[in-house]
């Protein structure tokens, strides 16, 4: 299996990018589905939750309820933190199992893994390739206005919550640029469709994989 850790800021282009490597062939595995089945009534992180922050971050029906969570931890970094140290473990565990399940399934597998929060997260699965994409704040800002409907001021304050870019840029292996058109990140995302294939088949040919 050839795993692949991609990440970057909100608006940044990410999924784009995520979509095109599925589309060349990649398996996509999303840690923003793997955190929302981690809290799914029942589940021990939810009921840790719970203890943690009252069962008024609850619906009626006994889901979370995630607009009233964030009420409580956005501007509360201690909170974010303890919210973190329940929800984090249990998506790497998820995320572990779908590794394995990709690798059964193909032992060749090019896996994708979208992983926003993989450095605030400090995500230390074996990645082959650490991808980042990368576009400037007022790129970001504008996007989440235009494409999400927030307003100036919440676009920003999305933006500005995150771990500041040049962390990301620190352990990036390959950056894509999402700033231009959208052929222009199309056409990086497919070079580095080139590449990943190319030093899959090599570890084939070695019988590293």
């Amino acid at each position: 299996m050839y795993l692949i850790g991609l990440t970057g800021g909100i608006a940044s282009g990410k999924s784009t990018v995520a979509r095109r490597l599925y589309e060349h062939g990649a398996v996509h595995i999303d840690a923003d589905h793997l955190a929302r089945r981690a809290v799914e009534p029942g589940s021990a992180a939810l009921e840790q939750i719970v203890a943690e922050f009252g069962p008024g971050v609850l619906h009626g029906d006994g889901t979370l309820d995630r607009a009233k969570l964030g009420e409580i931890i956005f501007s509360d970094e201690a909170a974010r933190e303890r919210l973190n140290s329940i929800v984090h473990p249990a998506v790497r565990r998820l995320a572990a199992e779908q590794f394995a399940k990709a690798e059964r399934a193909d032992p060749h597998a090019i896996v994708v893994y979208d992983v926003p929060l993989l450095v605030e997260a400090s995500v230390d699965h074996p990645f082959d390739l650490i991808v980042v994409t990368s576009a400037p704040r007022r790129t970001q800002v504008r996007r989440l206005v235009e494409e999400r409907g927030l307003d100036p001021v919440q676009a920003a304050a999305r933006v500005d919550a995150q771990v500041e870019n040049t962390q990301r840029l620190a352990v990036a292996d390959v950056v894509i640029d999402t700033d231009g058109t959208l052929g222009h990140t199309m056409s990086q995302a497919d070079a580095l469709w080139v590449r990943i294939a190319q030093e899959a088949a090599a570890r084939r040919h070695d019988g590293s994989d």
